[in-house]
């Protein structure tokens, strides 16, 4: 009997691993003539991590055009990157320097001097950094941890979020895109009252351990094909003030899922559809795919 019930959990269990498996899911039903597929990715994963999912190259063939979260054209306009620079920097008169008290400058330049060796006092540190508004900040030096922990992994010139809006436009299909990158930098670098931005930068020095942690175990599970897991991982919580509130958190994620929602039945009727969007948009009761069950999709 014990044996019999140890068998079942065994293989419940590996159902479970085999179901949370995956990255690419195909949408059919609901009126739809052809499947239309989406895929989530990572942003520090290489084109090359294509080779690795199951039916990637099936659900490229069967769709007449590829969506991400900002369409290729609009990432390479010089307007938008302005938009995305200005974004990314304090307003005119305003550095580091004068948002920041003394205690804050002097731990945010302890912490360049530790991870890159090089501190505020360098002309060229400072040109570069003094102006950025702390979101940029936080978000620039996380990625920069991470990837000296994994040097060579990262090419941004093969970065998998645009591998499929490239070879689309290679092979002269349409692309298109869910948001802006005026849109999207302003959210993520410069949408937060600028005491917040610093609460989180004086976060992550405090807690870097707990960040570089996070971002090993969004990627492991993102290698690991386990969206189930890279959801655990992005709602881990320290318990203190520097949790991202839930009104941030739907910010980042449940309103801006919702809002493709609203526009995915129409992109795919008009042509089936490639969606490439970040994983953790995908998951979750407010995730893309539950949202398209709600809405009479099947989901696979």
């Amino acid at each position: 009997m014990k044996k019999k019930i140890m068998t079942s959990l065994l293989l419940m269990c590996a159902f479970a691993l085999g179901a949370n498996a995956q990255l690419l899911y195909k949408i059919s039903g609901k009126g739809l003539t052809k499947p239309s597929y989406i895929f989530g990715t990572h942003h520090l994963a290489g084109g090359t991590f294509v080779d690795k999912i199951a039916g990637i190259k099936d659900a490229v063939a069967q769709t007449e055009q590829v969506y991400g979260e900002v369409s290729f054209d609009d990432m390479m306009n010089p307007d938008s990157l302005k938009q995305m620079q200005n974004a990314m920097m304090l307003p005119e008169g305003q550095s580091l320097k004068t948002i920041l008290t003394p205690e804050q400058y002097k731990k945010f330049d302890d912490f360049l001097v530790k991870t890159m060796g090089v501190g505020m006092s360098n002309p060229q540190i400072e040109a570069q950094f003094g102006r950025m508004t702390p979101a940029t900040l936080a978000t620039q030096l996380t990625v920069l941890m991470y990837l000296m922990r994994h040097p060579g992994e990262f090419d941004p010139n093969n970065q998998l979020d645009h591998y499929f809006q490239k070879q689309a436009k290679e092979n002269h299909k349409p692309v298109g895109g869910f948001e802006t990158l005026a849109f999207q930098s302003h959210l993520l670098f410069n949408s937060k009252p600028i005491k917040r931005q610093i609460e989180e930068l004086m976060c992550l020095i405090d807690h870097e351990a707990y960040y570089l942690e996070m971002v090993e175990s969004m990627s492991k599970a993102y290698n690991n094909q386990d969206i189930n897991a890279l959801k655990s991982a992005m709602d881990t919580k320290l318990g203190d003030r520097c949790d991202a509130t839930p009104e941030e958190e739907d910010a980042l994620l449940a309103h801006r899922n919702a809002n493709w929602l609203r526009l995915m039945p129409a992109i795919m009727q008009a042509r089936p559809t490639l969606f490439v969007v970040g994983a953790g948009h995908l998951p979750g009761d407010k995730g893309v795919l539950e949202g398209l069950r709600k809405m009479g999709y099947q989901v696979e």
